[in-house]
């Protein structure tokens, strides 16, 4: 995966666990996801399928966009599309998205580059390979994740922001046999570049075979371990998770992850998305792409959204 990374992690800052007193977090549920169509056909898994909602909030939703490899002319994207309510992020590992909105918010996601929108009270945007791509295919790799607002932000202000690979904050583990990119949020006194209106931490870590990952958690915050590539263990049970599942982590201060001895020679380390947040612990009335407090909200959004009171496609739109 070309996400920013480093030859030697040893010249990293490390990242300190609590010392004897840390509390490692069980794992209560792991969970396989699986696999559907996104967009225009693109193939995703859905990370958060059944996983209980209580253990998601503040998140939403999680697609993990591929892992494939695209033949001439197959690249496939989004059509312009509304949102309202919440935060899409959105994490390319390989391959080249474009981003637009109609705020007039975009880029080139490609190579461990994040766009961060806040839909707010109402966005249009649209993600899709450029020309070149579509023309010669290739490796396609990415995240999109949906970050809840409480009621008293769902009216926002729309916000974009283009977090380049190298503003994220690189850090090691202890001995050195892992990669933490820290995207948003704080991991102990490392910050990453995302501004994110509900207090969260996201990370992706590339642990090399037999690395024991040991990472300091809020303890307000939920914790949940999305495994893109390879194979390990999490938890002090030692869980066994492999790629396409998902770990809950419960109770604790800090998460437990070891990478297996053997990997996939494909790609060599084990991949893993770690997240959480503050509970919202407010209702949740989602719909398409609206995610609101009431099922009257909701109709409010596809009112406006036909309306065209959430934006206008720009007249230079891709």
């Amino acid at each position: 995966m070309p996400a920013i990374s480093v030859d030697n992690p040893l010249e990293l800052p490390k990242v300190v666990a609590p010392g004897d007193a840390r509390r490692p977090r069980r794992v209560k549920s792991i969970t396989t996801a699986p696999r559907g169509l996104e967009g225009e056909g693109f193939p995703v898994r859905r990370a958060f399928a059944g996983v209980d909602p209580a253990d998601l909030d503040p998140f939403i939703h999680m697609d993990q966009m591929g892992e494939v490899d695209y033949g001439p002319g197959e690249p496939k994207g989004t059509p312009w599309h509304p949102h309202r309510g919440f935060e899409t992020v959105t994490y390319m590992m390989e391959g080249t998205f474009l981003h637009q909105d109609s705020i007039g918010g975009g880029g080139v996601i490609q190579d461990g580059a994040t766009q961060w929108m806040t839909a707010g009270a109402g966005i249009l945007h649209i993600e899709r390979p450029p020309d070149a791509l579509i023309d010669s295919g290739g490796l396609f790799h990415g995240v999109q994740l949906w970050v809840n607002l409480p009621a008293r932000l769902k009216m926002t202000n729309p916000r974009y922001q283009d977090i380049g690979s190298r503003e994220v904050s690189l850090v090691t583990n202890e001995k050195g046999d892992a990669v933490i990119r820290v995207i948003a949020g704080l991991l102990g006194e490392h910050a990453g570049p995302g501004v994110t209106h509900t207090a969260i931490t996201l990370v992706h870590a590339s642990l090399m075979p037999g690395a024991e990952l040991v990472l300091p958690w809020n303890t307000a915050f939920n914790a949940l371990t999305y495994v893109l590539a390879g194979q390990g263990k999490a938890g002090p049970d030692r869980a066994s998770l492999e790629a396409g599942q998902i770990a809950v982590h419960v109770d604790g201060d800090v998460v437990v992850l070891y990478a297996n001895e053997a990997q996939d020679s494909r790609t060599h380390a084990m991949e893993v998305l770690i997240l959480g947040g503050e509970a919202i612990r407010e209702p949740v009335a989602a719909y398409g792409p609206f995610v609101m407090n009431t099922r009257a909200e909701l109709q409010q959004a596809f009112d406006d959204y036909q309306a065209g009171r959430l934006g206008q496609v720009p007249a230079d739109h891709i």
